[in-house]
């Protein structure tokens, strides 16, 4: 049985979901006097470290693609 997945599947999603936890990170920065139960810079702290898994799957994946013969 094969995983549905595939590693690009899965990098594509870090991606879209490091650009949605920073943008949310932003939008709850321009509240400031309104307390919320997520603080801001777990949240931007966890977008940057999936931002970072991105960055090591691409980094990962050129490293693997064939070159020039």
């Amino acid at each position: 049985m094969r995983f549905p997945l595939s590693y690009w599947d899965f990098a594509i999603w870090l991606a879209a979901n490091s650009v949605i936890l920073l943008s949310v990170s932003e939008v709850l920065s321009s509240y400031l006097g309104k307390s919320f139960r997520i603080e801001k810079r777990n949240l931007r702290m966890v977008a940057v470290i999936v931002g970072f898994l991105f960055v090591i799957i691409v980094i990962i994946e050129a490293y693997r693609w064939p070159g020039p013969r």
